[in-house]
């Protein structure tokens, strides 16, 4: 297979000049360039596939109902479109030499397009209000934010408390109960988890940052401690309103049917509890990535797959969702939990013994030793 186009070889086509990074990042497995012979068939008049074809190189003849024929060659003005883009087509579209294109989801595109427009009205919006916009662009360059409709963003940011916080203080402290979580509108931040009598540092926080929503989400105390690192001001959302603004948009939730169904399409098992839960019974070839352990080891995730997260009530699995969704993941959570199934399912699911599989880059498995 041909690797993915780069996007800066495709900004200058209209309407894909105007999508974010990571909107470029979401179609990069659509990125790939189709050949053409001369006198193959792009498409026919009256075909209603939702796809946007951009030519990338050489001619492409398009014949309409009027008989008049129009020849598009690539680097013309007229190629900087998508060829014949109305449905259902006016013209048939034919190579009249090699040529090579591009054909990329319609819905796909319409969808980032209609994203991008609403975001852009929300940041005019508090642009003309006075607000600092810097915090809240950052912020959507998440691709969390890709999946939150911008009704909700905007509902959030009318429900934020700003706090004013200095150098040295502490904004979280591990094993608190969470009721909240925080965006780290100016200044930096430094996250940090006991290690024995020690502190590791494990991450900085920068401005656009979302934290504390961990312990939101599996409704268990803080795993880490977070303090500033210099004077700046935080943006507090309570539990209620990021549980009914960001996490319900984001945490998709499959039956253990729709499940099985995803994994013969190629999605993989997630199990992201305990080392010992997961030596106990785990399902045939799933990865044990626990919880505490994701963030370190999803670089080892193939970023093209699906994946299906499982723990024992469902809980770690939705933070692991939230997590995986923030890096760029499509993840989906276990409803319920392996608790939620019937003795018969679960004993039929949880079939395999001991350390299981190890995962390599990519996501490739292998069996443990």
């Amino acid at each position: 297979m041909s690797e993915p186009l780069h996007p800066d070889q495709l900004r200058c086509f209209t309407p894909l000049n105007v999508l974010s990074d990571q909107q470029w990042r979401e179609l990069r497995p659509q990125l790939v360039a189709q050949p053409l012979l001369p006198g193959q068939l792009l498409f026919r008049r009256g075909d209603q596939a939702f796809q946007a074809c951009f030519l990338l190189s050489g001619d492409v003849l398009l014949q309409g109902d009027d008989g008049q024929p129009l020849l598009v060659s690539a680097g013309s003005p007229a190629s900087l479109f998508a060829l014949s883009p109305s449905l259902p087509r006016r013209h048939d579209a034919q190579a009249a030499s090699d040529a090579s294109v591009l054909i990329l989801d319609g819905e796909t595109i319409a969808g980032m397009l209609a994203w991008q427009a609403a975001y852009q009205d929300l940041l005019l919006e508090m642009q003309l209000q006075g607000g600092d916009l810097q915090w809240l662009e950052c912020l959507l360059e998440n691709p969390l934010f890709a999946k939150v409709p911008p009704a909700h963003v905007r509902s959030m940011i009318e429900q934020l408390q700003p706090l004013d916080v200095a150098a040295g203080q502490s904004i979280l402290r591990e094993g608190e109960a969470g009721d909240c979580c925080y965006f780290l509108k100016r200044g930096r931040a430094e996250v940090m988890r006991a290690a024995g009598s020690d502190q590791q540092v494990l991450a900085e926080l920068e401005v656009g940052a979302c934290f504390g929503e961990e312990a939101l989400l599996s409704d268990s105390p803080r795993n880490a401690s977070v303090t500033m690192l210099e004077d700046g001001q935080m943006l507090r959302l309570d539990r209620q309103n990021f549980l009914e603004l960001l996490k319900e948009p984001v945490v998709a939730e499959v039956s253990f049917g729709e499940a099985v169904r995803m994994t013969g399409k190629g999605a993989q098992w997630l199990d992201v509890r305990r080392q010992d839960e997961y030596e106990a019974g785990h399902a045939l070839q799933s990865l044990h990535m626990p919880l505490d352990l994701l963030r370190l080891k999803v670089r080892l995730l193939d970023p093209q797959r699906t994946y299906l997260c499982y723990c024992d009530n469902g809980k770690r699995s939705v933070n692991a969702v939230y997590l995986l969704k923030q890096l760029g993941f499509q993840a989906y959570a276990l409803h319920g939990g392996v608790d939620g199934l019937s003795l018969l399912l679960r004993e039929g699911f949880l079939c395999e013994l001991g350390a299981g599989n190890l995962v390599r880059s990519g996501g490739r498995t292998e069996p443990s030793r």
